[in-house]
C-alpha cells in the first residue's frame, strides 16, 4: 500500500535540524521541486539509528519522504559526498549561507534557481581562497534567482553602466547616474566600474568585494530591516574576511 504524499529520492540540503520527542529530529531541508519544509527523521537520534550519520549539514543528499502536512516524515536518507566538510570559518560562512537562505525563502515555494546557487555556494566554499567572494556572489545571486534584485549592466533608464562613473544604488532599485542629487533615505554612491565587475562576476579586485559588501547590505538590510543575523554577527566578531 503506497504511504500518501510520497517523494522518492530528492536532491536535498539540511538547513537546521533540532531535537524531537526523545529520539527524533526535527530537520529543515532545502530540495530544488518541492522547496524548503520541515521533515521529522523518526528515532534518528539512536545510536544504531541508519540516518544518524548522514542527515549532515553542508553536505548533498537525497531523500526520501512521505505525508502531506506541515510536517513531513522522512523514509530514507542517502549521503552523496564529494564535498568536503566544513571546519573553521568555513564552518561559520556555511551557518550564514543558511540562516539567509531559511529567512528569504518561504516554505513549499520551489526555486530550483535558489537551490542551485545555495549549491554551488556550498561547493565553493569548501575549497575557495577568497570566502568573502563566495559570500557575495551567494548574497546577489540569491536575490536575484528570488526577484529582489536586477541586473547591474544597466541604469534605471536602460543605458549601460559607465564604468567612470558613479551611481546611487537604493535598495529594490536599479542603479542611477550620481549627479549630485540628494538621496531620500538609504542609498549608497558607487563606482560604475565596480558595478559592471559585480554584474560579471569578477571579485578578484579588493575594491570590488569591499563595493559589494556594502551595496549586498543595502539590499539585504531592505529587505530583512536592521535585525542582525546572528551568523553574519559572528563573521564580524572574528574579523576574518574583511576583504
Amino acid at each position: 500500500m503506497s504511504q500518501p504524499g510520497r517523494v522518492d529520492r530528492q536532491p536535498a540540503y539540511l538547513l537546521h535540524a533540532q531535537a524531537y520527542r526523545e529520539t527524533s529530529l526535527l530537520v529543515e531541508v532545502l530540495t530544488p521541486a518541492h522547496g524548503r519544509f520541515t521533515l521529522v527523521a523518526r528515532g534518528a537520534r539512536r545510536p544504531r539509528a541508519d540516518v544518524r550519520g548522514v542527515l549532515l549539514p553542508f553536505q548533498p543528499l537525497t531523500l526520501s519522504w512521505f505525508g502531506k502536512g506541515e510536517v513531513r516524515t522522512l523514509h530514507t536518507a542517502e549521503w552523496n559526498g564529494g564535498v568536503p566538510q566544513l571546519s573553521g570559518l568555513r564552518l561559520v560562512c556555511g551557518f550564514y549561507l543558511n540562516e539567509l537562505m531559511m529567512k528569504l525563502t518561504a516554505r513549499d515555494d520551489a526555486e530550483p534557481r535558489a537551490f542551485a546557487v545555495y549549491d554551488q555556494a556550498i561547493r565553493a566554499l569548501a575549497q575557495a581562497d577568497t570566502l568573502s567572494a563566495v559570500l557575495r556572489r551567494y548574497e546577489l545571486r540569491l536575490l536575484q534567482a528570488l526577484g529582489y534584485a536586477g541586473s547591474f549592466a544597466c541604469d534605471q533608464h536602460g543605458e549601460m553602466i559607465d564604468a567612470t562613473a558613479d551611481y546611487l544604488c537604493r535598495g529594490g532599485a536599479l542603479p542611477e547616474r550620481d549627479q549630485g542629487q540628494s538621496v531620500q533615505g538609504s542609498g549608497l554612491s558607487l563606482p560604475g566600474a565596480a558595478l559592471l565587475a559585480i554584474e560579471a562576476n569578477d571579485y578578484s579586485s579588493i575594491g570590488t568585494r569591499h563595493v559589494a559588501r556594502s551595496l549586498l547590505r543595502l539590499l539585504l538590510t531592505d529587505l530583512l530591516g536592521e535585525e542582525p543575523l546572528a551568523s553574519r554577527e559572528l563573521l564580524q566578531a572574528i574579523n576574518a574576511i574583511a576583504d
